[in-house]
């Protein structure tokens, strides 16, 4: 049975909607799930006439039984809440913010309910969230409140570079004061497992360090030696394949030339920095990005949910200049998820 994957359409001043279209619009997706975009259908409507592609059908529904789940036409969990037609591009506001916080809460609900497999979504602006009066850093706390879970960590994957995030959105300060044993090994723990659902049968997880040359025995800090340290011996002891504490500035090279399967990082700059190195890629000659690619994975939840890794790309919005690679990447994870959670 193909899984079906609810795709939120992400803030509707963004390019949320157009690569919705984009990446509805590929046969290959149709050949591995059953898809359907949770937002508004009227703005799906502008963007799919922005884009040309008058070849596509879109199918508003309230139900997830009515979609029909065929190529060529888009099935759109119409949340009826936005007027296509008075989207401005690229502005911050609370209408906006509001939107894209209830397509998400919407698609958690269908994916607790088992009406869908998985739950997939694009970029939503922070701060029009907030405006909105939804009080949360990003998209993995929202499903952490709505799923009541307390034990959740971000995994961001390009290709064969994995991390897993003791820490995201939080002051660097407190990044450090949160590299304690009991997170670290959680989160060996979960990369483990995120590894063994992807397919790789004996993971190797690196543990990176928190300071310079991993603390260097004590010389520049002490959190390696009592914190970090501890955590890797006690995943050990769980038979879990696990080396550490790597130099923070040696263990990207080491994963991206085979030697670990995934990294655990203490902080969300850590582990974002080398990711989008690889993944994002600027043409100066073009002035373009030729590669906006990445997925985010949000660990330790009870519904599966992966997510684009790039923001909502304000200054491409309206365009139809945005690829859309990286919201095809992260459907097909959570389709891969979703079939082997089964």
């Amino acid at each position: 049975m193909k899984p079906i994957i609810a795709v939120t359409m992400g803030d509707p001043s963004s390019i949320g909607a157009e690569l919705s279209v984009k990446a509805m619009a590929r046969k290959d997706i149709y050949e591995n799930c059953k898809p359907l975009i949770v937002g508004d259908f009227s703005v799906m409507e502008e963007a799919k006439a922005l884009l040309g592609m008058d070849d596509i059908r879109l199918n508003p529904i309230q139900d997830v039984k009515d979609a029909v789940f065929t190529h060529g036409t888009i099935d759109v969990y119409d949340m009826k809440l936005i007027k296509g037609s008075d989207i401005q591009f690229g502005e911050i506001k609370a209408l906006y913010g509001d939107a894209a916080f209830q397509y998400v809460v919407k698609a958690i609900e269908l994916a607790k309910t088992g009406e869908v497999d998985a739950t997939v979504t694009n970029a939503i602006s922070k701060e029009s969230i907030n405006l909105a009066g939804h009080h949360f850093a990003g998209h993995t706390e929202i499903y952490a409140h709505y799923t009541e879970t307390k034990d959740y960590a971000m995994m961001l994957v390009h290709n064969n570079l994995r991390v897993v995030h003791v820490s995201t959105h939080v002051s660097l300060r407190e990044a450090c004061d949160r590299v304690k044993k009991e997170r670290v090994l959680k989160c060996i723990e979960l990369a483990n497992e995120a590894c063994r659902m992807i397919g790789i049968e004996e993971p190797t997880v690196a543990v990176a360090g928190l300071n310079p040359h991993a603390g260097e025995n004590g010389m520049f800090g002490h959190e390696e030696i009592e914190e970090i340290i501890p955590a890797i011996e006690e995943a050990k002891s769980k038979n879990i394949k696990v080396e550490g504490p790597v130099p923070p500035d040696t263990v990207f090279p080491k994963a991206l030339g085979g030697w670990y399967d995934v990294v655990v990082v203490m902080y969300h700059d850590q582990g974002h920095i080398p990711l989008k190195t690889v993944g994002f890629v600027y043409d100066k000659d073009l002035n373009k990005w030729k590669a906006v690619e990445g997925v985010n994975i949000t660990l330790g939840l009870p519904i599966i949910r992966v997510s684009v890794d790039h923001g909502t790309a304000f200054d491409q919005a309206g365009k139809g200049t945005a690829s859309e690679i990286s919201l095809v990447n992260s459907i097909q994870y959570a389709i891969e998820f979703s079939r082997n959670k089964k």
